[in-house]
C-alpha cells in the first residue's frame, strides 16, 4: 500500500512537570461538542483540563488544586445541578473527602465543593447514577481505608446529603462498579475486595437505600478488576472478574434477585494478563480470551450465551504475551484476535475461522517490549489497522493492514518516556482516526491527528493517564396457531410454548420426563380431538404420554416400558382403528416397540420384535411398502450390516423381519423412504457409515426389494440422508450430511449400469483380440477371437440369451493378433479381416450368412503388424482396411474393390512403434480419418483424409506412457469426435477431446487398471452419454468409466475377468437393449461375458458449501422465498446456526444464507407459525436447551425469536 505520508512528525511535548497525572477522563467539558481531556495529578494534588480546539490541539492546561497531600485518585463527570453543564466529582484519597466542581455558563469552574468522607476513610472509587430515580444524580464511593460504601444523594444544586452507609466488614474493596443485576430497573452496585477472596454486590431498592452487601467467593485474594455486562443477553448485568493470584476468570450471573450463584470458575493458563471479549463462533454470544504470560498462551473460552462457558482452548504465542485486542482484520465478519508479546518483541495474529478456532498466529516485529495495543483504520480504507506502544524502546509501532490479515512491516515513531498504553480516537472531529499514548516517565500523553491517509499532523504532548434433543410441533391448544414442544435431555424435562399469531410465543410450560428424553412425536392418542405428545426416555428405557387439554395444557400419564434406551420414537395408525399408535427404536435390546391405544388412555402390552444380537438399532421408519394400506416398519441394524422390513398386519401386529444385506461392515446408520426411481412404489435409501455410501433398495409395491450395487463410496462418513424431490420430476433426491466433513451434498439418483453374471467360454491358444458382429443372420450377436498361437480364428454363435455355441475355429496366417468385421463384398453377409503379425499379412474370411466362412484370403501389409481397423476412405461405398504396423513405424491403407479384394498398400509414416489404430471423421468434412497410437513416443498420430483414399501428413497429439490403444466417440455431446487411449505404463486412460478440426485439446487423464491394454466405447446406462470400457492385464480386471456427457468421466467401477485379459469388445447379447460386455483372456484361453442390468445408485450432483467447521447434522425442506422452487435449510451444530439454500433450477442454489442460532442446534422443522403463508423454522438447540424460531425466513427476518 502506497501513501501520500508514511511518516509521523516529530512530537511536541508538554510538560506536566511534577504533577505525575495517574487517571485520565476524556469528556466534552465545556460542550462544544469537542472531547476535552481531565487528569487527575497524584504528584501536585490537582486536576487539569485539556480544552480541544477541533484540530487535535488542546490548550495548555487549566489546572484546578484538590488540596494539599489530597492525592486524586479518581474523576467522575455528570451534570450534578441540572444546568446542562458538565460538573466534575473527585476522589481525594489522601484528605479523605470528594470535591465538586460545578461549571459556570462559561464552563469555568469556579464554584468548588467538598463532602467529606471521613477520617482514615480513604476512598478510592467513584461512581454515578440516578439511585432514588429522581432524575438527580446521586453518588456512591468505596472506601478502602474503612470498608465502607457511602451513598450520597444530589440535592440538584450540586450539594449532595449523606444519606447511607453500607460496612464491608473486613472486606477492603478496591473499585466499584454499577448495573442491574436483577433485571428490576433499579441500579446495583458491586465492589471488588482486594485481598479477601470475593466481591460484593448491593442490590438497590430505587429510593436510594440498597441491600446490605452480598459476598460472593471469588476463589482469589487478589481480585482486582471487574466489569459489568449482560453475558446471557437475559437483561440482566453480571459480572467478570480477574483473579491473578489463582490464574483464573470469574463469572458471576444476575438473576432476580441480585446474583444468582457464586460465580462459575474457569481455569486459565498461568498469569492471566489481559482478558477481551467477543463473538469468536458467531453465535451471538460473548467469548472471553485472556493472555497467559507465563505460558506464552491465550486461552479462549466459549460463552454458551446461558452465563457459561466452555473449557478454555489454549493457542500459542510469542514470549510474555501482555495484552490483547478482538477485531475483524480481514473483513470476514469473523472475530480475530491480536496479542503483543513483550519479551520476544512481536505481536500476533490470529486470524478467526468464525466456528470459534483460529489459524496459527502470523508475526510482526514491534519496537522493545510492546506493552499495549490498539486497533483502528487510519488510512480510511475501511481495513484495520493496529498501533502498538513499545515500552522500552518509547516508541509505538503502526501496522497498517490489508484487510486480509495480514500487514504491512511497522514504521516506528518517538513517544515520551516509557509508553504504557495507546488508544484511537477522533480528537479533532473531522472523521479521521488519530492516536493518543500515553508516557508514563513523561509525565505526557503524545496526539497523532491523522490525515485520514494513514499519515498524521506532528504530534502534540499533554499531560496523561491510563442440551434439547428432539422438537415437534403442533396445535396443542386448538387455536390454529402452531406450538413447539421440546425435549430437553440435560434437564430431563419437556417444554411447551404456546404460539400467538404473530410468530411469538407465551412463556414456557415445563414437564417433567423420566431420565434423558431422547426423542418426542405428536398425535392425538385419546381421540379427543386434543393433540399429545409422546416422549421416549433413553435413561430410564421408557415413553411418557403427556395428554393434552384444550388450553395447551397437559397431564402427565404413568411411564410405559420399552426395550433397553429406546432412541427414537414415530407415530402411526398400526392397526387402522383411528387412534394414534407409536413405535420405538431400542438401542441397546436390540428391538423396536409397538404401543396400541384403545378408546382411552391405557396402552396395550407393547409388541416387541426381536431382531439379531449386537443389531444396535440406528433408525425405523415407518411407511406402506405393499400398498395394502397398512403401515409397515423398516429398521437399520447398525450393529449386523442390514436393514429389516416388517409388514404390519390389520390389527396391530407385525411379521417377522426380512433383513435385507447392505453390505459387510457397512453400518446402517440412517434410513430415508421415498419414491425414487419414478415407478410410484416407494423405495429405500440407506446411509452406510462404515462403507461410505448410500445404499439403495427399490421397492415394487408388493412387498419385494431389489438391491441395487452400491459404487457410490464418499470420501466422508455419512451420518444423514434425508429426501425430497428437488427438481420437480417425480423422483425424491438425498441430501447427506457427513460426519467429518462441512459440506452438503445433493445426490441425484442415475442409471449407473452394472455387469454381473459373467460366463466364460472356450477359445484357442492365447486370445489376443475380439469382435462383435451378427454373422448368421438371426439377430443375435455372435463373437470372433483370433488366437495368437495357435493361428487360428474362433467363432462363437449367440444364442440371444447372453449364451454361446462351443467355438468353432477357421485357420490364420502366422502369430494372428488383431480382428475387425465388415462386409467386403457386398452381399450384406458380415466377413472378418484378420491382422496376422508373424507373416506380415492380413486374412479374409468371407461370410456365407449362415455363421461360416470361406477360407482365408491374405494380402501383404507392413512389418509386423498390430491392429486393423475399417472403413470407406475413399467414399466408393466399398470398404477399406487400415493396418498399424509397428516395427516400419507406418499404416497400411487397402482400397477395397467390393468383392473382398484390395489393391496393394499405401503406407503412410507415424511415430515410433504405432500399436492400434481407429478410424473417424475428425474435421467434419464428411471423409473419413485415421488415428493411431504410438506406444514407443507416447503420442496419438491423427492423418486427415482427402476423401479420394489418400492421406494428409500425420499430426501428433501427446498422451500418457506406453499408449496401447484407441477408440473415438463423441464424449461431450458437441457433435465432434474425440479420442480415448489406454497407457500401459501409467495406467490411466487419455481423453482428447475434439475442435471438430482435426486438433483436440490436451489430454485429461483418468485412472483404470493396471497395465490397461484395450479400450472400447458406448453408453453402458443409456442414458446417451458415452462411456468407456478398459480391460487391465496385470490386475485381471475390466473398468467401466460412466461418461458425464461434457467429456469428463466418473471414477471406475472395476469387475474381475479371466487371466491376462487382452481385449475388449460390447454389444447387446440378450437383446434387453442393455449393452453387454466381452473379454478376451489371454491367461486361460477364454473369453468372459458379462451381462449388462439396470443398476440405480446416487449420483452428486451438487454440494452445498457451508462454513469451515460447521458439521452439518440436520435438514428440512420447503419453498422459503415463494418461488415454487425447493429449498434447503441446514443445521450447522458446531458453528450454531441455520444454512438456509434457496433453490434455483438444475440442482443450482444460492450460497448459504446464515441464520445464527442457539448453542449446538440439532434438529430442524417446517411450519407456518404466523399464519402469514410464508414457511417459518424452528430449531432445537441441544447446549444451551433452547429453541430458535425464525420468522418468514429470507423474505422478513433473519433473527430467532
Amino acid at each position: 500500500m502506497q501513501l501520500n505520508n508514511e511518516s509521523f512528525a516529530i512530537k511536541t511535548a508538554i510538560s506536566t512537570e511534577t504533577s505525575r497525572p495517574i487517571f485520565i477522563h476524556i469528556v466534552d467539558v465545556n460542550s462544544d461538542e469537542l472531547l476535552d481531556i481531565i487528569t487527575a495529578n497524584h504528584g501536585t494534588h490537582s486536576i487539569s483540563i485539556f480544552y480541544s480546539y477541533g484540530n487535535g490541539i488542546f490548550s495548555s492546561s487549566t489546572t484546578y488544586p484538590t488540596g494539599y497531600d489530597s492525592f486524586p485518585c479518581a474523576i467522575f463527570t455528570g451534570d450534578f445541578n441540572n444546568d446542562n453543564n458538565v460538573d466534575i466529582a473527585i476522589v481525594n484519597h489522601g484528605i479523605n473527602n470528594i470535591m465538586i466542581l460545578l461549571a459556570n455558563k462559561y464552563n469555568a469552574f469556579e464554584n468548588q465543593s467538598t463532602i467529606s468522607i471521613g477520617p482514615h476513610s480513604g476512598p478510592c472509587s467513584i461512581v454515578a447514577g440516578y439511585f432514588n430515580n429522581d432524575n438527580i444524580l446521586d453518588i456512591a464511593v468505596a472506601n478502602n481505608g474503612n470498608n465502607r460504601i457511602n451513598i450520597f444523594l444530589g440535592n440538584g444544586d450540586g450539594t449532595f446529603s449523606a444519606y447511607a452507609t453500607y460496612t464491608l466488614g473486613d472486606q477492603s474493596p478496591y473499585s466499584i462498579a454499577m448495573g442491574d443485576f436483577n433485571m428490576d430497573n433499579q441500579i446495583d452496585l458491586v465492589v471488588a475486595n482486594k485481598g479477601m477472596n470475593n466481591i460484593g454486590v448491593l442490590l438497590g431498592y430505587g429510593n436510594g437505600f440498597f441491600t446490605n452487601p452480598i459476598f460472593r467467593r471469588t476463589g482469589s485474594t487478589s481480585t482486582t478488576y471487574l466489569v459489568t455486562c449482560d453475558l446471557n443477553t437475559d437483561g440482566r448485568s453480571d459480572i467478570v472478574v480477574i483473579n491473578d493470584d489463582t490464574r483464573s476468570i470469574g463469572i458471576l450471573l444476575g438473576f432476580n434477585p441480585g446474583i444468582s450463584e457464586d460465580q462459575k470458575i474457569y481455569s486459565t493458563g498461568s498469569w492471566p494478563f489481559s482478558v477481551a471479549v467477543g463473538d469468536f463462533n458467531n453465535d451471538y454470544r460473548l467469548d472471553i480470551v485472556v493472555t497467559n504470560a507465563v505460558d506464552d498462551t491465550v486461552s479462549v473460552l466459549h460463552g454458551h450465551g446461558n452465563g457459561s462457558f466452555e473449557d478454555q482452548k489454549t493457542y500459542s504465542t510469542g514470549s510474555l504475551p501482555s495484552s490483547v485486542v478482538v477485531c475483524d482484520f480481514n473483513n470476514d465478519n469473523r472475530s480475530d484476535i491480536v496479542v503483543t508479546n513483550s519479551n520476544n518483541n512481536t505481536v500476533s495474529i490470529f486470524v478467526g475461522y468464525g466456528n470459534g478456532s483460529f489459524e496459527d498466529q502470523k508475526t510482526y516485529s514491534t519496537g522493545y517490549f510492546p506493552r499495549s495495543i490498539a486497533v483502528g483504520d487510519f488510512n480510511s480504507d475501511s481495513r484495520l489497522d493496529i498501533v502498538v506502544v513499545n515500552q522500552d524502546s518509547n516508541t509505538i509501532s503502526i501496522f497498517l493492514g490489508y484487510g486480509n490479515g495480514s500487514f504491512e512491516d511497522q514504521k516506528i515513531f518517538s513517544v515520551g518516556s516509557f509508553p504504557r498504553s495507546v488508544a484511537v480516537g477522533d480528537f479533532n472531529s473531522d472523521n479521521r482516526l488519530d492516536i493518543i499514548v500515553s508516557n508514563s516517565d513523561s509525565d505526557t500523553i503524545s496526539i497523532f491527528l491523522g490525515y485520514g491517509n494513514g499519515s498524521f499532523e506532528d504530534q502534540k504532548t499533554y499531560l496523561t493517564g491510563l442440551a434439547p434433543s428432539s422438537v415437534a410441533v403442533g396445535d396443542f391448544d386448538n387455536d390454529n396457531r402452531s406450538d413447539i414442544v421440546v425435549a430437553n435431555e440435560g434437564s430431563n424435562t419437556v417444554i411447551v410454548f404456546l404460539g400467538y399469531r404473530n410468530g411469538s410465543f407465551e412463556d414456557q410450560k415445563t414437564y417433567s420426563t423420566d431420565s434423558l428424553p431422547s426423542s418426542v412425536a405428536v398425535g392425538d392418542f385419546n381421540n379427543d380431538k386434543r393433540l399429545d405428545f409422546v416422549v421416549a426416555n433413553y435413561g430410564s428405557d421408557t415413553v411418557i404420554v403427556f395428554l393434552g387439554y384444550e388450553n395447551g395444557f397437559f397431564e402427565n400419564q404413568k411411564p410405559y416400558a420399552t426395550g433397553s434406551h429406546p432412541y427414537s420414537v414415530a407415530v402411526g395408525d398400526f392397526n387402522n382403528d383411528n387412534r394414534s399408535d407409536f413405535v420405538v427404536a431400542n438401542l441397546y435390546s436390540n428391538t423396536v416397540s409397538v404401543l396400541l391405544h384403545y378408546d382411552s388412555v391405557p396402552l396395550t402390552a407393547e409388541n416387541t420384535f426381536a431382531v439379531d444380537d449386537a443389531s444396535l438399532l440406528k433408525a425405523v421408519a415407518v411407511v406402506d411398502f405393499n400398498n395394502d394400506g397398512i403401515l409397515d416398519l423398516v429398521v437399520a441394524n447398525y450393529g449386523t450390516n442390514n436393514i429389516g422390513v416388517s409388514f404390519g398386519y390389520a390389527n396391530g401386529t407385525f411379521g417377522k423381519q426380512l433383513k435385507f444385506l447392505t453390505g459387510s461392515n457397512s453400518h446402517p446408520h440412517s434410513i430415508a423412504t421415498a419414491d425414487f426411481d419414478g415407478d410410484g412404489q416407494i423405495d429405500i435409501a440407506v446411509a452406510n457409515r462404515g462403507t461410505k455410501n448410500v445404499g439403495l433398495f427399490i421397492g415394487n409395491g408388493k412387498g419385494a426389494f431389489e438391491i441395487q450395487y452400491a459404487d457410490n463410496i464418499f470420501n466422508a462418513t455419512p451420518l444423514f440422508i434425508a429426501s425430497t424431490d428437488l427438481n420437480n420430476d417425480g423422483r425424491s433426491d438425498i441430501c447427506v450430511a457427513y460426519e467429518d466433513t462441512d459440506n452438503v451434498d445433493i445426490l441425484v439418483l442415475r442409471d449407473t449400469g452394472y455387469l454381473k453374471d459373467q460366463k466364460t467360454y472356450s477359445t484357442g491358444s492365447f486370445p489376443q483380440s475380439v469382435a462383435v458382429a451378427d454373422f448368421n443372420s438371426d439377430n443375435r450377436l455372435d463373437i470372433a477371437v483370433v488366437n495368437f498361437n495357435n493361428h487360428t480364428i474362433s467363432i462363437l454363435l449367440g444364442y440371444g440369451n447372453g449364451s454361446f455355441e462351443d467355438q468353432k475355429t477357421y485357420s490364420t496366417d502366422s502369430f494372428p493378433i488383431s480382428v475387425a468385421v465388415g462386409d467386403f463384398n457386398n452381399d450384406n453377409r458380415l466377413d472378418i479381416v484378420v491382422v496376422n503379425q508373424g507373416s506380415d499379412t492380413l486374412s479374409i474370411f468371407l461370410g456365407y450368412g449362415n455363421g461360416s466362412f470361406e477360407d482365408q484370403k491374405t494380402f501383404s501389409i507392413g512389418p509386423s503388424p498390430q491392429s486393423v481397423a475399417v472403413g470407406d476412405f475413399n467414399n466408393d461405398n466399398r470398404l477399406d482396411i487400415v493396418v498399424a504396423n509397428s516395427n516400419n513405424n507406418t499404416v497400411s491403407v487397402l482400397l477395397g474393390y467390393g468383392n473382398g479384394s484390395f489393391e496393394d498398400q499405401k503406407t503412410y509414416s507415424t511415430d515410433s512403434l504405432p500399436s492400434s489404430v481407429a478410424v473417424g471423421d475428425f474435421n467434419s468434412d464428411n471423409r473419413l480419418d485415421i488415428v493411431v497410437v504410438n506406444s514407443n513416443s507416447n503420442t496419438v498420430s491423427v492423418l486427415l483424409g482427402y476423401g479420394n483414399g489418400s492421406f494428409e501428413n500425420q499430426k501428433t497429439f501427446s498422451v500418457g506412457l506406453w499408449s496401447l490403444s484407441v477408440a473415438v466417440g463423441n464424449f461431450n455431446n458437441d457433435n465432434r469426435l474425440d479420442i480415448v487411449v489406454v497407457n500401459f505404463d501409467s495406467g490411466t486412460i487419455s481423453v482428447l477431446l475434439g475442435y471438430g478440426t482435426g486438433s483436440f485439446e490436451d489430454q485429461n487423464t483418468y485412472s483404470t487398471g493396471s497395465f490397461p491394454v484395450s479400450v472400447a466405447v458406448d453408453d453402458f446406462n443409456n442414458d446417451n452419454r458415452l462411456d468407456v470400457v478398459v480391460v487391465n492385464s496385470n490386475s485381471n480386471t475390466v473398468s467401466v468409466l460412466l461418461g458425464y456427457g461434457n467429456g469428463s468421466f466418473e471414477d471406475q467401477n472395476i469387475y474381475s475377468t479371466g487371466s491376462l485379459p487382452s481385449s475388449v469388445a460390447v454389444g447387446d447379447f440378450n437383446n434387453d437393449n442393455r449393452l453387454d460386455v466381452v473379454v478376451a483372456n489371454s491367461g486361460n484361453n477364454t473369453v468372459s461375458v458379462f451381462l449388462g442390468y439396470r443398476n440405480l445408485a446416487f449420483r452428486k450432483q451438487t454440494t452445498l458449501k457451508t462454513i469451515r467447521g460447521s458439521r452439518p447434522r440436520s435438514f428440512t425442506f420447503g419453498d422459503f422465498n415463494s418461488d415454487r422452487r425447493t429449498d434447503i435449510a441446514v443445521v450447522n451444530t458446531a458453528i450454531n446456526s441455520v444454512g438456509v439454500f434457496l433453490g434455483y433450477s438444475d440442482y443450482t442454489f444460492s450460497n448459504q444464507i446464515t441464520l445464527l442460532s442457539g448453542a449446538s442446534p440439532v434438529a430442524i422443522s417446517t411450519g407456518n407459525f404466523n399464519n402469514d403463508s410464508i414457511l417459518d423454522l424452528v430449531v432445537a438447540n441441544n447446549k444451551d436447551a433452547s429453541v430458535d424460531l425464525f420468522l418468514g425466513v429470507v423474505i422478513s427476518t433473519t433473527t430467532p425469536s
